[in-house]
C-alpha cells in the first residue's frame, strides 16, 4: 500500500502504482491538509472578490468576475472545454502514474479541493478505471490541460475509458467500477488540470526504463568488446580515477566485471594492436556521462513528483490566495530534453560497434557475421536498422523546449513544451532497446565464431541467455523475429538479471534520494 502525503512519493512507488497496480491510500496528514486548504476555498466563494480560478474565468478571461451561483458551473465547463487533446491514447501506465501525481499534488493542501474528488481520484486508480487520453494537445504551461481534462471527464461520467482492453464511455466505466460521477465544487476543476503530472508522469517512467537500459548498454558493449577481440586495459580504475565522473566509475567497473575470466580476451593479450576504437576505448565515458545524466533528470523527477503546481496556490497558514507560475513545466521540460540526448548517444555509439561488428575490414570477424558470404547477407541489414533508428533519434532529439507559442491571446506567452519532449524521451528510448538488441544479436554471432574461446563471466551469461532464445545464424532468416526476441528480452530485464546472477549488481550511478 502507497500511502500519499505530497511531500514522500518516490520514483519507484510510482512505477509499483503505474505497471504493478499497487493499491494507494491517504495519509492522514494529508487528510487534514486537503481539508485545511478547502476551508480557506469554501470561505473565498462565499465572498465576492475576483480570485483567479474561483470567481474569475481563466486564462485571458481571468479579467471577467463570475457570480457566486455561476461558480461550480464555471468548472464542469473549464474540464468540457479544455478536454480538446487529439492522436493516439497514452499507455495505460502513465494514465495510472498521471493520476497518482494529480492526487500527489492536490494532498500536499494548496490546491483547496474538497476530499471527497481526491477519494474518488484515487478510487479509480485503486479499481483500475484507466482514462482514454489523448497523447497529444499540451503545450507544458498552465499544466497539462488538455490530456489531464481528458482524464477528468471520466470523474465525470463524460469521456471516455478503457474497461478490459475494450473502449467505453466514461459513465459505463464508473459503473463497472461501482463508482458514481461527482459534481465538481469551486476551483476543483482547476485543481484538477492545472498541473505538470502527464509530462512527469511520461517522464518517470521513461526515466525509470533509462536507468534498466543502462546496464544493457554495458552487457551488450561487453559482448561487442569480445567479439572484436578488444582490450579491458581502457577500463582499467586509475583511468577513471583521475577524472572520477560517477557514471564513468560505474561503467569501467562494469565492464571490468562483465569481461572477467574471459578466454577471449586472454587469448590476444600480447598482441601487436595498440588500442582499440573509440566505441570500444571510450564506453566508459560515453555511457558513464549518459548515466550522469540520468541522474540529473532523476533528482528534478524526484522534486516535481511532490510538488504543488497548480495555480493559485492556497496558503493554508494564513488564508493567501496567490497566483504565480508552477504550472509552467519548463523544469521537466529541460531534464526531458536532456534525457532525450543521453538515450539517443548511447544509440549512436551501439550502432558504431554494429557497423564494426559486420565490416570485416573492421574486425577478424566473417562479413556481415555469415560463414557463406555471398550466397547469405547474414546480418547485413540489421545494420541498415540500427542506421535508421539512429537517424530517427537525431531528429526526435531536437530539444522540444527550445520552442514556445503563445497561447490564450498571449496571455500564457511563454510554454514549455513538456510534454512533447517526454513523448519524444520515450520514442528514443524504444528506439535504443531495438538498437541494443541488434548489437546484443550481432555481438553474439561474433562470439559465436571465436569458439572454442570462451568469453568473461557476465559476457558469457548473456551469451548462454540470447541462444535460449535465439539460435546462431547457420544460414540466411528472417532476422525481424529474431531481433524481436531480443528486444524482449531486454524489455522484461531477463537478460540483465541472467548477468547480474554471474556477476552481481550492475552499477549506472547513483539514484536520486527518493527512488528506491
Amino acid at each position: 500500500m502507497i500511502y500519499l502525503d505530497g511531500y514522500s512519493l518516490t520514483l519507484a512507488e510510482v512505477v509499483k502504482a503505474a505497471r504493478e497496480y499497487e493499491t494507494v491510500g491517504l495519509q492522514d496528514c494529508g487528510i487534514r491538509q486537503i481539508l485545511a486548504s478547502r476551508a480557506i476555498v469554501d470561505k473565498v466563494l462565499e465572498e465576492e472578490n475576483p480570485v483567479y480560478g474561483i470567481s474569475t474565468g481563466f486564462g485571458d478571461f481571468s479579467r471577467v468576475f463570475i457570480s457566486k451561483e455561476k461558480r461550480e458551473k464555471l468548472q464542469k465547463n473549464l474540464i468540457l472545454s479544455h478536454a480538446a487533446g487529439v492522436g493516439d491514447y497514452l499507455p495505460e501506465d502513465a494514465v495510472r502514474a498521471a493520476m497518482l501525481l494529480r492526487a500527489n499534488s492536490l494532498c500536499k493542501g494548496y490546491s483547496g479541493i474538497r476530499l471527497s474528488t481526491v477519494e474518488m481520484l484515487l478510487a479509480m486508480l485503486n479499481r483500475r478505471v484507466y482514462p482514454a487520453v489523448p497523447a497529444k494537445g499540451s503545450v507544458g504551461a498552465s499544466g497539462d490541460l488538455a490530456p489531464l481534462s481528458h482524464m477528468v471527464l471520466v470523474m465525470l461520467g463524460e469521456g471516455q475509458a478503457f474497461l478490459n482492453g475494450e473502449l467505453v464511455t466514461g459513465a459505463e466505466a464508473l459503473a463497472a467500477a461501482g463508482l458514481k460521477p461527482v459534481a465538481l465544487g469551486g476551483k476543483e476543476g482547476l485543481a484538477l488540470i492545472n498541473g505538470t503530472q502527464i509530462m512527469t508522469a511520461v517522464g518517470c517512467l521513461v526515466w525509470h526504463d533509462a536507468a534498466k537500459l543502462m546496464q544493457v548498454a554495458d552487457i551488450a558493449a561487453a559482448l561487442s568488446l569480445e567479439a572484436l577481440k578488444g582490450t579491458r586495459t581502457a577500463f582499467d580504475p586509475r583511468i577513471s580515477r583521475v577524472r572520477p565522473h560517477i557514471g564513468q566509475m560505474a561503467t569501467a567497473d562494469n565492464m571490468l566485471r562483465l569481461t572477467e575470466n574471459s578466454g577471449i580476451i586472454s587469448s590476444h593479450v600480447h598482441c601487436s594492436k595498440v588500442q582499440d576504437a573509440y566505441s570500444l576505448r571510450c564506453i566508459p565515458q560515453v555511457h558513464g556521462a549518459s548515466k550522469d545524466a540520468l541522474r540529473r533528470v532523476g533528482e528534478t523527477l524526484a522534486v516535481e513528483i511532490n510538488a504543488a503546481t497548480d495555480n493559485p496556490l492556497i496558503m493554508p497558514d494564513d488564508g493567501d490566495v496567490l497566483s504565480g507560475g508552477n504550472f509552467h513545466g519548463q523544469p521537466v521540460a529541460l531534464v526531458m530534453d536532456y534525457l532525450k540526448l543521453a538515450l539517443a548517444e548511447i544509440g549512436n555509439i551501439s550502432e558504431r560497434r554494429i557497423n564494426r561488428l559486420l565490416d570485416s575490414h573492421l574486425s577478424d570477424l566473417p562479413p556481415f557475421l555469415t560463414a557463406y558470404p555471398g550466397i547469405d547477407s547474414g546480418l547485413m541489414i540489421t545494420q541498415y536498422t540500427a542506421a535508421a533508428l539512429v537517424s530517427e533519434n537525431k531528429v526526435l532529439v531536437h530539444p522540444a523546449s527550445a520552442d514556445s507559442i503563445p497561447t490564450s491571446a498571449n496571455q500564457e506567452d511563454h510554454v514549455s513544451m513538456g510534454t512533447i519532449a517526454a513523448r519524444q524521451a520515450r520514442e528514443i528510448l524504444e528506439n535504443v532497446r531495438h538498437i541494443l538488441a541488434i548489437e546484443c544479436l550481432s555481438a553474439a554471432q561474433g562470439i559465436d565464431f571465436l569458439a572454442p574461446l570462451a568469453p568473461g563471466k557476465g559476457t558469457g551469461a548473456a551469451c548462454r541467455t540470447i541462444r535460449q532464445a535465439v539460435p546462431h545464424l547457420d544460414e540466411d532468416r528472417v532476422p525481424a523475429p529474431d531481433i524481436q526476441s531480443i528486444y524482449q528480452l531486454i524489455k522484461d530485464g531477463f537478460l540483465t538479471r541472467a548477468v547480474e546472477a554471474a556477476v552481481g549488481e550492475l552499477l549506472y550511478g547513483e539514484n536520486p534520494s527518493n527512488s528506491k
